[in-house]
C-alpha cells in the first residue's frame, strides 16, 4: 500500500509542472492620505507568459 501511495505522489509531483524555472511573484503596497483619512492596499500577483493572476486587499 505504501508503494502505491509513493508512486501516486511521485506521479502527482511530476505532473504539476515543477520542472521549469521558479516564477517570481510580484507585490505592491499603497498608502493614501486624504481629508477622509488614511487608506491602504496590498497586492500579490504572478505572471507567466500571457497569463497574469493577482489578489488584492484594501485596508
Amino acid at each position: 500500500m505504501r508503494w502505491i501511495l509513493a508512486m501516486g505522489l511521485g506521479t502527482l509531483c511530476a505532473a504539476c509542472g515543477a520542472d521549469g524555472e521558479p516564477v517570481q511573484p510580484t507585490r505592491n503596497a499603497t498608502i493614501t492620505l486624504s481629508d477622509a483619512g488614511v487608506s491602504g492596499g496590498l497586492g500579490l500577483g504572478m505572471t507567466q507568459g500571457p497569463v497574469s493572476v493577482s489578489v488584492g486587499l484594501g485596508l
